[in-house]
């Protein structure tokens, strides 16, 4: 099946978390024989900071931010068994999705994949003209990356016809276990880059108990902290790409996973950074949310703080054997129960079924 995919970025994770999240499930789509074209705005200087090369599984076209750019590249829907919009694309979400919408062939499927499901609900309960109201109606599919039964839910309750939930994983040819880097030693480390429904709780768990610990040596990566005031011993390095995700991960004896305010609301909503750092045999320190437990297991997977002591409690009784341990625990759970081909596999069932009913409504 033909698939037109309207996305942020695949080629760069820069100012675009859900990068690997894209990579591993359309990679693990085609070889599933969906013959794939990912179009993705050149916006925010993505394009400047690519860090894969165009892949072999898929076609990717770069368009500018205008809007004769974005009528051309939603034209090519018309040619797509499969139609799809993401959220956060960073150019006219709200026209991409409309104009999608309007060019996909009659019996296509129509899919509005979010993948940050808590905030765009969040967001439509405050805005109730919000063009998606009436999208949802039209649209034959709502996937997200996470939010459990509660996002399941709402997205029906605003009258989704369907909404599944395609959970973040592995791909193991991506992410795994390679040798430390001198330049990523540390004590414990934290990639995500700047934003306003993370920055308070980077304080709470990441900042605040590097305060608290001066002899320890904390590292933070991402984009957006470089005015961002942080204590002595926490040494930040900017943007860190995804071909230095696994020395990061592996590194350091433990690396840190906050979630954004939305998510962690919400629950059921595993960040990319929990599979990448397993899949790297990294030892996890996560903050809490409901549903943890469905992907690692607390205490012997990963570990689970509430709030900055928490953090400091375990950063003090974790040894380097009991930190290997918890990774080499990690690394086996996800290998076994959470990659993307497994996740393909849902997205790939999911697709035929749906499929074949808006084929035959619209012969009817």
């Amino acid at each position: 099946m033909k698939m037109a995919f309207y996305g942020s970025s695949l080629l760069s994770s820069y100012w675009n978390g859900a990068a690997t999240y894209y990579r591993g499930l359309l990679k693990a789509l085609a070889r599933r024989g969906y013959e794939i074209t990912f179009y993705e705005p050149d916006v925010y200087d993505r394009q400047k900071h690519r860090d894969i090369d165009v892949p072999d599984w898929c076609s990717v076209v770069v368009y500018e931010p205008t809007p004769q750019a974005l009528m051309q590249v939603t034209a090519q829907a018309a040619e797509a068994d499969i139609a799809i919009k993401a959220s956060g694309v960073g150019y006219e979400d709200e026209a991409l999705l409309l104009e999608m919408l309007r060019h996909a062939r009659p019996g296509a499927l129509t899919v509005f994949w979010d993948v940050d499901a808590p905030a765009t609900l969040a967001r439509l309960r405050a805005e109730p003209d919000h063009p998606l109201h009436r999208c949802l109606r039209r649209i034959d599919l709502v996937l997200t990356y996470g939010g459990g039964e509660p996002v399941v839910c709402a997205y029906q309750s605003l009258g989704a016809r369907h909404c599944v939930p395609i959970y973040n994983a592995l791909d193991p040819e991506t992410h795994h276990p390679v040798q430390p880097a001198n330049r990523f030693e540390c004590d414990l480390a934290f990639l995500g880059n700047r934003l306003p429904d993370r920055e308070r709780r980077v304080e709470t768990f990441f900042l605040g108990p590097a305060g608290q610990m001066p002899a320890r040596a904390f590292l933070l990566g991402g984009a957006g902290w470089a005015d961002r005031p942080v204590p002595p011993n926490v040494r930040w390095i900017g943007h860190v790409g995804t071909r230095d995700h696994n020395a990061f991960n592996t590194t350091p004896k433990a690396v840190l996973n906050i979630s954004r305010e939305s998510m962690a609301s919400n629950g059921f909503s595993p960040a990319t950074r929990i599979f990448e750092a397993a899949g790297a045999g990294g030892c996890l320190i996560s903050d809490a949310w409901a549903g943890i437990e469905l992907f690692l297991k607390p205490g012997a997977e990963i570990l689970v703080a509430r709030d900055g002591r928490d953090v400091v409690d375990v950063l003090e009784g974790l040894s380097t054997e009991r930190a290997r341990r918890i990774g080499t625990a990690a690394l086996a759970r996800v290998l076994s129960e959470h990659t993307y081909e497994q996740r393909a596999k849902l997205a790939d069932e999911t697709f035929r079924r749906l499929a074949h009913r808006s084929t035959v409504e619209a012969a009817e």
